[in-house]
């Protein structure tokens, strides 16, 4: 074999690898930007008392997170009107992750039960 088909059959083991990554059950590790956008959310939803419309919405909804976050990727244009673009990127990558449902949900718990 010469090089060149030996670093082609490299990329296309690599992307093979790739191809059926499943990430780890559980609540998603979100970066520090990602973090501190979820606890915003999260305050903001506690606060105004929307704990468990959201938490309704979000535990319903957790099978089509990945096709609402690529709805939030197709209105960012919109969005961007009245929220900084980038903001409402990160919110929206992060929302495709298989965990970040489940992260989010659990610090709306935790900051309700801290509230009472």
């Amino acid at each position: 074999m010469t090089s060149e088909s030996q670093s082609t059959w490299q990329k296309l083991r690599a992307v093979a690898a790739r191809a059926f990554h499943v990430e780890p059950a559980g609540a998603a590790k979100p970066t520090e930007s990602e973090a501190a956008l979820v606890e915003r959310v999260a305050h903001e939803i506690v606060h105004r008392g929307m704990s468990q419309p959201a938490l309704l919405f979000l535990e319903s909804s957790r099978p089509l997170s990945g096709v609402g976050a690529a709805a939030m990727h197709f209105l960012q244009p919109f969005v961007s009107v009245v929220m900084k673009p980038q903001t409402w990127a990160t919110l929206a990558t992060f929302l495709e992750r298989s965990g970040a449902v489940e992260y989010l949900c659990l610090r709306i718990e935790t900051l309700e039960s801290q509230k009472r």
